[in-house]
């Protein structure tokens, strides 16, 4: 009797129409919005082909070959007006990007955790000061702390015949910082594989120390040992070789001359200012970061771990921060980005970043807009996805496990 009714029900059941088929209907959005988005390109590539050839104006990359015929400020690969390419300059410009926003992160992820933790500090007046210091850095708009640094500040220092000298070969001028310029020689060779065996023995040792800690609770002296291995190691290695009359490094001092300096390193003003501004600027929002990350560890921690007889500073080290980064390490990672992004406004104050070589000298001398902007826009997206790749991967280690 069922089985028959069942079957009434069956046939007379009416049949769905595949439009109303919520499987059929999602696929047929996704690919009316994929065909749209193509459309959209095409007609945008296609416009802009037309307008190109309508201006006579060149595509392609191959303009990366030709001759550039500037030179540039600052470069840490050998660059000329007469030998470099635009190619070239390219690269320095995004070595000056690099190697400015890499400096700017650690000076700024110190110094922000320093006033993060001064903002919660019980001393008043510590407690005062980091509250201003972040009141007033943060709300200034960037770019006007940038050409405070440059020019209320670096812009009244003396001129070269007039540097102040600093001690050990450095001086001080409107035109920068003049120190030591390190020459390699033949042996660097044997200071570099020291450093990587110390870098390789730091890991391991640090790797054998946390299994130990975790499986008997000792500690052990990471830090020290740390320091002993990466710095002592090439250090050893430099002595032994300058005992053995093979210095692998020496040191060209600046002269100063009648008018000028000449020799040693320069460090420009321009990267001065740029680097003061963003690491102030950028630890305003690390210390808040920092300092909700400490204040969402439950007091109980901390009364726990001064029962065990932790000192306060202990305490702060190896309980509260620990636990707190899990919170800090998100908003952390945007500041990164906000760091590196915010150093295109170098282009205001002249130091030679990506976006004043590249988007500025090479595209007003080849004209070439399109190329320039979707390749610097590439190289700011990669690096803004590497650097959020890297801190997901700390984030995990540092995340609480749930057992």
């Amino acid at each position: 009797m069922n089985s028959v009714q069942t079957a009434v029900s069956q046939t007379s059941s009416p049949k769905k129409s595949v439009l109303y088929d919520p499987k059929v209907r999602g696929i047929f959005y996704q690919v009316v919005l994929v065909a749209a988005i193509v459309f959209l390109f095409y007609v945008a590539a296609t416009n802009a082909i037309e307008n190109l050839q309508r201006a006579k104006i060149a595509s392609g990359f191959g303009f990366l070959n030709n001759t550039a015929g500037f030179d540039i400020s600052q470069t840490l690969i050998q660059f000329s007006a007469a030998g470099g390419t635009y190619g070239d300059a390219f690269v320095v410009g995004l070595l000056n990007t690099l190697i400015v926003s890499a400096i700017g992160i650690f000076f700024t992820t110190i110094l922000g955790f320093l006033i993060g933790i001064a903002r919660l500090s019980k001393n008043w007046m510590v407690a005062k000061v980091a509250m201003v210091y972040v009141e007033v850095l943060r709300n200034i708009p960037l770019l006007v702390q940038l050409l405070f640094w440059y020019i209320a500040v670096l812009g009244t220092l003396p001129q070269p015949r007039n540097s102040l000298e600093m001690g050990a070969g450095f001086y001080l001028n409107s035109r920068g910082l003049f120190m030591a310029k390190p020459i390699w020689g033949a042996n660097i060779s044997v200071i570099v594989a020291a450093l990587v065996v110390g870098l390789v023995g730091t890991f391991l040792y640090r790797r054998w120390a946390r299994k130990q800690q975790e499986q008997t609770g000792r500690q052990y002296p990471v830090g020290k040992v740390t320091l002993a291995l990466i710095l002592g190691l090439p250090l050893l290695a430099w002595i032994v070789l300058a005992l053995a009359g093979t210095n692998p490094i020496s040191f060209e001092l600046p002269r100063k001359g009648t008018f000028n300096l000449t020799g040693g390193m320069q460090i420009l003003p321009e990267f001065v200012a740029l680097l003061l501004g963003l690491t102030t600027y950028t630890a305003a929002f690390i210390a808040e970061v920092v300092r909700a990350g400490i204040l969402a560890v439950s007091k109980g921690q901390s009364e726990a771990a001064g029962s065990l007889g932790l000192t306060p500073g202990q305490t702060l080290r190896l309980v509260v921060i620990p636990q707190a980064m899990r919170v800090i390490v998100p908003p952390l990672t945007s500041q990164y980005l906000n760091l590196t992004k915010n150093s295109s406004l170098a282009v205001a104050i002249g130091y030679p970043d990506l976006v004043q070589v590249f988007m500025g000298t090479v595209l007003n001398q080849t004209g070439q807009a399109i190329e320039v902007v979707v390749i610097t826009m590439g190289v700011y997206l990669t690096i803004s996805l590497v650097t959020s790749f890297i801190m997901n991967i700390y984030n995990r280690r540092v995340a609480i496990v749930e057992r």
